[in-house]
């Protein structure tokens, strides 16, 4: 008897194996994983409670108005492109570039972080620019020149300081700038 069963057993399995074979080869590799993660995702949306109505509205109107204000400022208007006058582009870096150093002047290091670029504030963590920069020692700023070509910008600043007992030290400084996401951004340099 056992032995008919291990040979039935062994005749279903080696059907299965060929049958998912089968299938494995007619599907496109991971669609079954795919599709699972879809169902999972739409399943979330389904509003069966007002709880869930009202969050999933919430959330529509958020990606809504992210959408549409990336749409604006990647179609020109009223953002600031590559492709813009470089005295338009200079004006810009200039003005953001003064008022970064003016809120370290005072004492916001969290204002001075909102002017980091994208890629500078996903390598350099808020905590970590607060320890970098020591505030309270800075006195004024003043913004010589810029120079732009294409997307990447240059500023040399003149900033002066107290440190210890030497007051009023004035240090040329060079910053590089970039432009995207319709607007002028720090590249700090570690």
């Amino acid at each position: 008897m056992n032995a008919g069963i291990a040979t039935l057993y062994s005749r279903f399995a080696a059907g299965c194996r060929r049958l998912r074979w089968t299938k494995r080869r007619l599907r496109p590799e991971g669609t079954r994983r795919i599709n699972r993660v879809f169902c999972d995702v739409l399943r979330q949306f389904a509003a069966h409670t007002v709880a869930k109505r009202r969050q999933s509205t919430g959330g529509g109107a958020i990606v809504t108005a992210i959408v549409l204000g990336g749409c604006a400022a990647g179609a020109g208007l009223g953002g600031l492109t590559a492709e813009a006058p470089a005295t338009v582009k200079q004006e810009a870096v200039a003005a953001r570039a003064k008022a970064r150093w003016e809120a370290l002047i005072n004492r916001d290091v969290d204002g001075a972080y909102a002017f980091l670029s994208p890629a500078s504030k996903a390598t350099m963590p808020l905590d970590l620019y607060k320890a970098k920069h020591k505030v309270g020692m800075y006195r004024t700023v003043k913004v010589d020149s810029v120079n732009c070509e294409a997307d990447a910008c240059t500023a040399n600043l003149s900033l002066t300081y107290d440190y210890k007992r030497f007051k009023g030290i004035t240090t040329p400084l060079v910053e590089k700038w970039i432009i995207t996401q319709g607007q002028a951004w720090f590249v700090e340099q570690r």
